[in-house]
């Protein structure tokens, strides 16, 4: 484990966005099998979740502070560095489509459109998993151990502070000091099965 709290605060982010995304993956699975409907106030809470912290503030540091440091110390990882800035982007844009058909889905669900609704929901957020994944495991493979190699004590010390300020709730940190996501997250925390919520454990797998 690294001795810098930046890279810290990424790995647990990684680790609480993806056992979120494959916890959503095990509910809709659960409720597909048995023929029920998701709770769509949890889900858009999720989503709510996914756009706020990992799409808003995680990828804004690593774009915004980490990855113009590590171009600035090296030019080895410059493409790899420029196709994750990319994929910020179209993380952003994939989160919109997964609102939009999420709502879809809520409103036809008591309609014949049911099964293309929920086939087309869980089809976008399945391509969003996988998507978040492999860009998780290319950060974690390529730059974390490129920025232990290149970065200066100054450029940690900066970094460390930045991470330290918007720490991820479902990481085991507060919010923020108003509370101001408390609701949200208790909904998040009380639906998602152990070990990362509190909620029914489910004996499905993904």
């Amino acid at each position: 484990m690294s001795t810098h709290p930046a890279v810290r605060v990424i790995l647990e982010e990684h680790r609480a966005m993806s056992a979120m995304l494959r916890s959503i993956c095990l509910l809709l699975g659960h409720h597909r099998r048995r023929g029920t409907l998701p709770d769509f106030g949890v889900l858009r809470a999720m989503l709510f979740y996914v756009d706020e912290f990992p799409e808003r503030l995680h990828h804004a540091e690593e774009s915004e502070l980490l990855f113009p440091m590590l171009r600035a110390r090296s030019a080895e990882a410059g493409a790899v560095l420029d196709l994750l800035d990319r994929e910020h982007h179209q993380g952003e844009q994939a989160v919109r489509t997964l609102q939009r058909e999420l709502l879809g889905f809520e409103m036809m669900a008591d309609t014949a459109e049911l099964q293309l609704r929920r086939d087309r929901f869980e089809q976008a957020m399945q391509r969003y998993i996988d998507f978040y994944l492999q860009h998780i495991e290319l950060e974690e493979r390529e730059v974390l151990p490129l920025a232990e190699r290149v970065l200066t004590e100054a450029d940690w010390a900066s970094l460390d502070a930045a991470f330290r300020d918007n720490r991820d709730p479902l990481a085991g940190h507060a919010a923020c000091d108003d509370d101001s996501y408390r609701n949200v997250f208790k909904k998040i925390l009380w639906a998602l099965p152990p070990p990362l919520g509190i909620g029914p454990p489910l004996p499905d797998s993904v």
